[in-house]
């Protein structure tokens, strides 16, 4: 969206560059008048720059005392920058509580000119912990997979030695009724064996590239989910139909939808049982998101909603870890392998649940 015009003409070139980030930017006079505002700040708080611009920033704080002496001081260059916290009235962008923000401010401009331009960074609280959260999430998810593929390998050798010692073992027994126990060990190998391959799987397969349309992906997961579940559980859907195909591997996104959705069927027993489960399928378009540290001018988001149980407490936290289930003999590979593809798409994962309702959501940009 192009720049409204800029009334004080002393300001610096290239202030349509702050356009390009996803939190909240103004450029003030040190008495707190508004000279530029970002687009970020016109979709966050629903103004337009050009209602803004000459408008007083302090009115827009439940406190102002705080952010006014952090603007003098800042101007008169007792710091080149400064940080508070502060509460914006929620009455700029709706009704409601006061919204916590994280305020930096910046001196910018050179000599005398510094003086009278002061750069205000408004971070919502929300979306910085948001972001912190992503970036662990990242970083774990790149620790966890060096590890499970390094384990992997590590147990696979071994485990191939002690298969070949039990057929070995079976066929020199004179008693076969000993056999029973040669069977056992050759069972869990290869039991163990597909556990393996199961870890090593989204490192093995390459990624096929091709337009997706999430729909179809939808539909598929919904027809092999109620296939398995045909009584007792309900599958609705909730699309908005105007989103475009995006290049992807549909296969990989199918496997990561059904997934989350199958965990989703499993944990709905009981309410399958009484029928009154219900699995929700839902998609929309998001704008201006910062997923894995990049700004996206578009993503798709799609919701998978349960009524079930919700996710326990104790693993809520790390219900993306390999070998993690709130199910008595589950795997705990669902949904690290559905993060794993969606994170091969750029996207992420992120999930809220309580009980009656858990929601997971998958981001994933689009051109």
């Amino acid at each position: 969206m192009p720049a409204e015009p800029i009334p004080d003409a002393s300001l610096p070139e290239g202030l349509a560059a702050f356009d390009s980030l996803a939190t909240m930017v103004l450029v003030v006079a040190p008495d707190g008048r508004c000279l530029f505002a970002n687009a970020a700040l016109e979709e966050s708080l629903g103004l337009s720059r050009r209602s803004v611009l000459g408008e007083s920033v302090m009115d827009w704080f439940l406190d102002p005392k705080l952010f006014r002496d952090v603007l003098a001081a800042v101007a008169r260059n007792d710091f080149a920058t400064s940080r508070l916290q502060g509460e914006l009235r929620r009455h700029l962008h709706g009704t409601g509580e006061p919204l916590p923000v994280q305020v930096i401010v910046t001196r910018i401009g050179s000599g005398m000119e510094q003086a009278q331009r002061l750069l205000v960074e408004l971070v919502e609280v929300e979306q910085q912990t948001r972001q912190e959260r992503e970036e662990r999430a990242l970083d774990q998810v790149q620790a966890n997979k060096e590890l499970i593929r390094n384990l992997a390998h590590e147990i696979k050798n071994p485990l191939g030695g002690i298969r070949g010692a039990a057929q070995l073992l079976q066929m020199e027994l004179e008693n076969k009724s000993l056999t029973e126990y040669t069977q056992v060990i050759i069972h869990e190998a290869d039991r163990l064996q597909s556990l393996v391959d199961r870890l090593l799987a989204p490192h093995r397969r390459p990624h096929v590239v091709g337009d997706v349309n999430i729909h179809e992906v939808c539909e598929r997961v919904r027809s092999l989910i109620l296939a398995e579940f045909p009584k007792g559980l309900r599958v609705q859907r909730d699309y908005d139909t105007s989103l475009p195909d995006f290049r992807g591997d549909r296969e990989q996104l199918i496997q990561a939808v059904l997934n989350i959705a199958h965990n989703a069927a499993q944990a709905l027993s009981e309410r399958i049982a009484s029928g009154d489960a219900v699995l929700i399928l839902r998609t929309r378009v998001a704008r201006r998101v910062t997923i894995n540290r990049q700004l996206h001018r578009l993503a798709l988001v799609l919701h998978i909603e349960d009524n079930g149980p919700g996710i326990p407490q104790d693993i809520r936290d790390r219900v993306f870890y390999p070998l993690v289930s709130g199910r008595e003999g589950g795997s705990g590979l669902g949904l690290t392998l559905a993060q794993t593809f969606v994170q091969q798409h750029q996207g992420t994962i992120e999930c809220e649940s309580e009980p009656g309702r858990t929601v997971f959501r998958i981001l994933i940009p689009m051109p």
